[in-house]
């Protein structure tokens, strides 16, 4: 292969990952769900924790309730043995998103409404939530949503 048609080639896959990375995530300041929080505002904390427990793949809670342009910061934490991801997203867009993560597991999350933990690890998102409705957050590492590993945003 030539070195141009080697380099175009390669230009075209990075840009193609680049897409299914942000597949279901990033939809500029837009999105249906709210926007990325600011960090220097204040916010109100919400703990969650990712575990497996008799079977099952969990969200502990797995319903918040949130107030329309409210800011929240998700403490979130990984009790597990297994690696676990939260995307906050509308349903539709996650379960888009879960599509493209069985086609590639190890897709790395670089988004303000989604954080992937190693066991024991600990980190956190911070979003306003500006629009009423219910929304959806889920791990869509493959197979973790369908043990359960799901949860609802219910905006009032």
């Amino acid at each position: 292969m030539q070195p141009r048609f080697l380099i175009a080639a390669l230009a075209a896959l990075t840009l193609s990952t680049a897409a299914l990375a942000d597949a279901g995530h990033s939809h500029g300041d837009d999105r249906a769900y709210g926007e990325p929080g600011d960090p220097k505002k204040p916010a109100r904390t919400v703990q969650i924790t990712m575990r497996e427990s008799d079977g099952k793949m969990v969200f502990i809670p797995n319903r918040i309730d949130i107030r329309k342009g409210e800011q929240v910061k998700f403490a979130i934490r990984n009790n597990g043995e297994l690696d676990h991801e939260i995307v906050v997203g509308t349903l539709d867009g996650n379960l888009k998103h879960m599509a493209e993560m069985m086609k590639n597991p190890d897709m790395e999350h670089d988004d303000p409404n989604a954080k992937r933990l190693a066991p024991k690890k600990t980190g956190e998102i911070v979003w306003k939530f500006t629009k009423v409705g219910e929304f959806d957050f889920s791990c869509l590492i493959p197979g973790h949503r369908e043990s359960g590993m799901t949860g609802t945003i219910i905006v009032k």
